[in-house]
């Protein structure tokens, strides 16, 4: 296969990929398939190689551990479009393409006068990656805003556009993350309220607001900055410090369960899961219990500020990573019963 063959897309052979993934561990793939026309996706599953099950679709490299090689090609769309679709004095529909930037994206909305996004500011990755892994934070999850994804089907061979209802949305989920050899998310459409409506009950935010001198009703801006602060001050820089952000999901237990752990331990933070009979613990909480917050094993190491972020501190591998996180989970298990699992996508591995 040529190098380049289309102004559509480019193709590196051998390429690697540590720069291409925020913990910065080493990693090859044996092709490098870059996409600024999504239009040629058609022409470009014709190859045998795209074709393959284990092709990595890959964003801003922001949600996944190289625990090896990528076992086949490696995609990565480079498109970079915002599009107001359509608007009220309510509502707004805005489209924008897979490869624009995650934080970018919640920035030009905020210019735009457009709000819901505000609790999901400097949250890393790109736009397609946002509904594949249903991005959350501060009591806000991604799903709310999405009104359709556009994707390939590479079952069919064809574009698809799929509803939010059709995405199967729940925590840290989607049909993206259960059928992911088969759709390659191409375009996001998002519903955005132009009335303001803050949420700020999330620990945290209220208090940096009064930090910022901010004593009225805030401003979608307003609020998007007090979370900045706080992710600043809370998770490391992944320029400076290889990380993944949050590397455990918060784990979903019966309440029953989460009574008795409650009983036991009065501090562990509790919250509401989907429905009335579940509950969703702190995975920080009880990886820091167990005595990880800080920890280091060479250059694989826990985040000093917070114990649900692994971190690279300059030549840790992938794998010296994943076996840090498997014994913290193994920890969490032993000393309280409880299973959690990881955010991120391994890759070279399985967990």
């Amino acid at each position: 296969m040529p190098e380049p063959v289309s102004s559509a897309y480019r193709l590196t052979e051998h390429a690697r990929l540590d720069a291409r993934n925020t913990f910065g561990v080493p990693a090859r793939a044996p092709m490098l398939v870059e996409v600024t026309d999504t239009a040629a996706l058609p022409e470009l599953f014709g190859y045998a190689m795209l074709r393959a099950a284990d092709l990595l679709l890959l964003g801003g490299g922001s949600n996944l551990l190289f625990a090896g090689d990528a076992p086949g090609a490696v995609l990565a769309l480079q498109t970079r479009r915002i599009t107001l679709l359509d608007e009220t004095d309510h509502t707004a529909i805005v489209r924008a393409d897979a490869g624009v930037v995650w934080h970018e994206f919640v920035l030009w909305t905020l210019g735009h006068g457009l709000t819901g996004l505000e609790n999901l500011a400097l949250i890393p990755g790109t736009v397609g990656a946002a509904p594949i892994q249903n991005i959350g934070a501060y009591g806000v999850e991604v799903r709310e805003h999405v009104r359709q994804v556009q994707a390939f089907d590479r079952h069919a061979g064809n574009f698809v556009t799929l509803d939010a209802a059709a995405c199967a949305f729940g925590y840290r989920d989607s049909l993206f993350k259960h059928d992911g050899d088969r759709y390659v998310v191409t375009e996001v459409e998002f519903a955005l309220p132009r009335r303001f409506q803050p949420r700020l009950d999330y620990a945290g935010i209220g208090e940096e607001l009064h930090a910022m001198g901010v004593t009225a009703a805030p401003r979608a801006s307003q609020v998007a900055e007090a979370v900045m602060r706080i992710r600043r001050r809370k998770l490391p820089d992944p320029t400076l410090v290889g990380n993944a952000g949050s590397f455990f999901k918060n784990p979903i237990v019966p309440a029953a369960q989460a009574e008795t752990l409650l009983a036991a331990h009065p501090a562990l933070p509790v919250f509401r899961g989907a429905d009335a009979g579940s509950r969703k613990l702190s995975a920080a909480w009880l990886i820091d219990q167990c005595g990880f917050k800080g920890h280091r094993d060479g250059d694989a190491g826990v985040s000093a500020s917070h114990a649900l972020v692994l971190v690279n501190h300059g030549a840790a591998t992938g794998l010296q990573l994943l076996g840090l996180a498997h014994r913290i989970a193994d920890a969490v298990q032993a000393r309280f019963g409880v299973a959690i699992e990881p955010e991120p996508r391994i890759v070279g591995a399985t967990w």
